[in-house]
């Protein structure tokens, strides 16, 4: 059987072929092995038929071994179609998440959500420097807010990325900071091994699990 091995054996698997195209060639070895191994038995010895049997069970195994992979990686394939499909229909609609904001002087909606025992909440704006450029009191609901991009000195802020986040008091008592969401349009849904991305309108960035709403703008 090892010369049969070293006839018959298949190439050492390369990084660029798939694990199914390895499984197929041992697949046809095995088959070519097991013919001249009964081409060539000692007939004044031959194999016992249990050895047979057991080798033809070993065959089948290794047969479905194949239409199992094969069956998986299409499968894997046509859900990744169809959900690349379903993300199609975002592009050109408005996420909202808790991202980073991309503010060239027209309004951003905001979707606050101040602690429910709050009775003042402000909006703090940081710029990519994380130096604060803002501090706003908005009303204290979750009611969408039009944020206009303004300065602590009411001047327009430059167009660029900012940061922003809630913090909710209860008389002079800070109860919570958070994140704030908000709406961007869908320029485009991107796969990857960490998951689908969405390119919102600046080039940020989220991951579509990270979105908590759509809307048509």
């Amino acid at each position: 059987m090892d010369a049969l091995s070293t006839q018959f054996g298949s190439p050492a698997p390369s990084a660029s072929q798939p694990r199914s195209a390895f499984a197929s060639s041992d697949f046809e070895t095995f088959l070519k092995m097991l013919t001249v191994q009964m081409q060539n038995q000692d007939p004044m010895n031959p194999i016992d038929s249990a050895d047979y049997a057991v080798q033809l069970a070993t065959f089948s195994g290794v047969e479905q071994a194949v239409r199992t992979n094969q069956l998986l990686e299409n499968l894997q394939s046509q859900f990744g179609l169809l959900g690349m499909a379903q993300l199609a229909g975002w592009v050109g609609q408005e996420a909202r998440a808790a991202a980073p904001v991309y503010m060239d002087g027209r309004p951003v909606t905001l979707s606050p959500n101040p602690a429910a025992a709050a009775n003042r909440a402000v909006l703090v704006v940081t710029d990519s420097q994380s130096r604060v450029v803002s501090r706003d009191d908005i009303p204290v609901s979750a009611e969408p807010y039009e944020w206009t991009g303004t300065s602590a000195t009411g001047a327009a802020l430059p167009v660029g990325i900012y940061n922003l986040s809630l913090e909710s008091y209860y008389s002079d008592d800070l109860l919570t900071t958070t994140p704030v969401e908000h709406y961007a349009p869908i320029l485009e849904a991107r796969g990857g091994p960490g998951g689908t991305k969405l390119i919102l309108r600046g080039g940020i960035e989220v991951l579509a699990t990270d979105v908590t709403a759509l809307r048509v703008p």
